[in-house]
């Protein structure tokens, strides 16, 4: 064999991963972006937050109604991919990033912007790390996925208990055990994705399956961000 031959599956799923990682990108700028602009344009920032009697800003029911409008999107997007085109896809994606901006504005209410700027550059350092082994690793990381869907479902359902409870060490405890969920889901996910590229049989196909593979990392590298900052966030 040939020691400087090209293994044509490794070109192929290093072009696949390109395209996910530019979706992914693309897609955190416009939430970046989206999010700054609706923090600092007073008129449309207070479309989505009204003003308790304590006077404090709050976010009201359209907020709300464009969180349900994401999880639907996010939902219909991967039940019906593969009944739409690439295009209209991508068209999703790029209007859930934009949806997703306007709802993590509530973030420049909370911290401070260069807690905000500092703890996006150790959620990106820490997802590269995380997405680079799960990319290179030859280790199976499958039995990974079901540990880490549990701990997230178990996450989730102890921070709907604790709205009620109001116990900080329960806070403290699920903000680092979500940092860890999405740590190790970062490297499952990747692995996952890598492995998709060989099975893509069509453009379009690959098409999609770049879109979807985005979507699934942009929204780990999202919940780490979120997480992270409730840990480290210098609040107001």
């Amino acid at each position: 064999m040939n020691p400087f031959s090209i293994d044509s599956s490794s070109v192929k799923e290093a072009a696949f991963m390109n395209k996910v990682y530019a979706w992914m990108s693309g897609a955190l700028l416009i939430t970046a972006f989206v999010s700054w602009w609706a923090a600092t344009t007073p008129a449309f920032f207070q479309l989505f937050y009204g003003i308790t009697p304590e006077g404090r800003m709050s976010p009201n029911m359209l907020f709300f109604g464009i969180i349900i409008a994401e999880l639907g999107l996010v939902v219909w997007l991967s039940a019906r991919i593969q009944q739409m085109t690439a295009e209209r896809a991508s068209l999703l994606f790029v209007l859930y990033s934009i949806l997703n901006g306007i709802t993590m504005s509530f973030i420049f209410m909370i911290y401070t912007s260069s807690s905000i700027a500092s703890t996006f550059f150790i959620t990106a350092g820490t997802f590269g790390a995380m997405s680079l082994y799960g990319y290179t690793t030859k280790k199976d990381l499958t039995s990974w996925g079901n540990l880490l869907f549990m701990a997230l479902i178990g996450v989730i359902i102890a921070t709907v208990v604790n709205m009620f409870l109001q116990s900080a060490a329960l806070y403290w405890i699920l903000n680092y055990v979500g940092v860890a969920v999405f740590v190790g889901l970062t490297a499952y996910d990747t692995q996952k994705i890598k492995k998709m590229a060989n099975h893509l049989d069509s453009e379009e196909n690959a098409k999609k399956g770049a879109v979807m593979g985005a979507l699934t990392l942009y929204l780990d590298f999202i919940n780490l961000f979120l997480y992270l900052l409730r840990l480290f966030g210098d609040r107001k």
